[in-house]
């Protein structure tokens, strides 16, 4: 005859079961975060894709303009819907399927090429970093450490660096002494901030879209100069800015004339940092996005219009 079970064996029996409950319990709910975590990283990554290949949208359109802009840049009456776009960094935007993009086109002529800078020509370098609010103190370091970065001797300048500097720090490395082949490596500089360069991240902007490697000139295109190259630029006014933006959509072949009769003499002093001119060297921002702009991907291309009517990239960050 087989004896009952006494409470503490049924107790134990009952812990068996909450244990064994738990456990299924854990890896029921883990299991269904593992799979709620994929769906949504898999969504994050389908709308990461779709924005990106958005912004890719953007970069090509902007391209067409440019050509388009090349064929029909003089035409003398301009249908509506038929105008050129404006290459200043103007913002445009456009829609693909159930997303959207906007770009902008910056003609590279428009900025300082700093490969250009020379001790002739820093002052443009030094009030750019000035009016961005640094002291003069601190704009003669960058300055002067820019041109010391580029020049092929071991002289410092008066506030500048050569490798004995730059050896002296914790990770050391040599001063390059060759031109700047991104606008990145001006990171190397003595003086030279990240905020400087790309701004805080929140309202004020940084120098960078200011400045360029790409142009092929050394002096400022004024058609295409943003407010901020235009201040920089030795004589310029705020007044006299606002009016060559103004002026230079309808009529930019009368931007050197307007500023003649509006500066006297005081033109001269101007004259040897400017002109008016075309380019072929346009670096293009694009963003892709399907309902919120804050949720956007970023392109930034710098593209080569030659000669056989093909555009050829020579710079491409993804996302920017």
């Amino acid at each position: 005859m087989k004896r009952p079970p006494n409470s503490s064996q049924k107790g134990i029996a009952l812990l068996m079961v909450i244990w064994v409950l738990t456990f299924l319990t854990v890896m029921v709910l883990s299991f269904s975060l593992a799979v709620r975590s994929e769906v949504y990283s898999t969504l994050s990554f389908k709308e990461d894709m779709a924005n990106k290949f958005l912004a890719e949208a953007g970069i090509e359109r902007s391209i067409m303009e440019i050509f388009y802009r090349n064929t029909n840049k003089d035409q003398k009456i301009v249908l509506e819907g038929r105008e050129v776009l404006k290459t200043d960094g103007t913002e445009y935007s456009g829609r693909a399927g159930k997303g959207y993009y906007s770009f902008s086109i910056k003609d590279e002529s428009g900025k300082i090429n700093i490969n250009y800078l020379s001790d002739n020509t820093r002052i443009i370098f030094f009030n750019l970093l000035v009016n961005y609010g640094l002291s003069e103190e601190q704009a003669n370091t960058v300055a002067d450490s820019v041109l010391d970065w580029k020049d092929e001797d071991e002289l410092h300048r008066l506030s500048g660096a050569e490798s004995d500097y730059y050896m002296s720090l914790p990770n050391p490395y040599k001063s390059k002494n060759s031109k700047f082949d991104t606008l990145e490596e001006l990171l190397l500089v003595k003086g030279m901030t990240l905020e400087i360069l790309y701004g805080d991240g929140a309202k004020k902007k940084g120098i960078a879209n200011s400045l360029t490697i790409y142009s092929n000139t050394n002096v400022i295109n004024i058609k295409s100069a943003s407010i901020e190259v235009l201040m920089a630029i030795p004589g310029f006014t705020a007044e006299l800015a606002e009016d060559i933006i103004t002026l230079r959509d309808p009529e930019p072949e009368n931007i050197i004339a307007h500023m003649q009769t509006v500066m006297g003499k005081g033109y001269d002093i101007m004259a040897p940092y400017i002109g008016v001119m075309d380019s072929n060297i346009y670096t293009i921002d694009a963003a892709g996005y399907m309902t919120e702009r804050k949720k956007c991907y970023s392109i930034k291309s710098s593209v080569i219009i030659e000669n056989n009517n093909k555009a050829r990239t020579v710079y491409y960050k993804s996302p920017a």
